[in-house]
């Protein structure tokens, strides 16, 4: 493969328990796709249902989310964005699993995710997540029946954090409980601190800050593949 393929995974869901909107946190997309981009990696965009993802997060002083949703094949994509069914792990060296709170109640259970993911991770990929993004890590089993978290070092966004922002009671699972109890080694940061952590093909990033990192962290692994 000429030029390494990077697909992302975005929630379909907008509803955070009736308090407001939700959806995929336009950080954790953006600023990973400038990383990957500037890198010389093609990023193809993938949503739980297809169609337009809900949005979350829009800040329009940061350069960066105004680049990616201005950038013509970006913008192409979001416009109607194609199911993991649509297209072919083999095609892909890495999926990455975008946050923001709708992916707790749309990625877990999900079962073309994770077939999708594990695909992809048997064939010498990678699997990346940030935030929010490592619900969908939950379901991802490999041909050996193992979850892919299991005895794994990770991150996600944590207990405390969830506490932080008041939605402890609103969200269907609680990401550093649920990888735990997959098997998981869970690292914790200080709330809202840039953490990334990497164990082989598996790359977690704990929040918002440590999207850029994340995306630095996922070119290294594909390189020293």
């Amino acid at each position: 493969m000429s030029t390494w393929r990077v697909l992302f995974i975005l929630t379909s869901h907008d509803d955070l328990g009736g308090l407001r909107r939700t959806g995929y946190y336009l950080n954790e997309a953006a600023h990973p796709w400038k990383v990957l981009r500037e890198a010389g990696y093609e990023v193809d965009l993938a949503s739980v249902k297809g169609g337009v993802p809900p949005q979350d997060g829009h800040d329009e002083q940061d350069a960066a989310q105004q680049e990616f949703l201005t950038d013509p094949a970006v913008a192409a994509q979001l416009a109607n964005t194609r199911t993991v069914t649509d297209y072919h792990p083999a095609d892909y060296d890495a999926v990455l699993y975008v946050g923001g709170h709708g992916t707790v109640f749309d990625f877990p259970g999900n079962r073309a995710l994770a077939d999708f993911s594990a695909k992809v991770y048997e064939n010498n990929g990678v699997v990346a997540a940030v935030c929010h993004g490592p619900a969908g890590l939950l379901d991802i089993t490999l041909s050996d029946g193992s979850y892919l978290v299991s005895g794994k070092n990770l991150t996600s966004f944590t207990n405390a954090e969830e506490d932080a922002v008041g939605l402890t009671d609103v969200v269907p699972v609680l990401l550093e409980t649920a990888l735990t109890e997959r098997g998981a080694i869970h690292h914790r940061a200080p709330n809202f601190t840039d953490n990334v952590i990497i164990d082989g093909r598996l790359v977690t990033g704990q929040n918002p800050a440590s999207a850029t990192r994340l995306a630095e962290a996922l070119v290294k692994v594909l390189t020293d593949r």
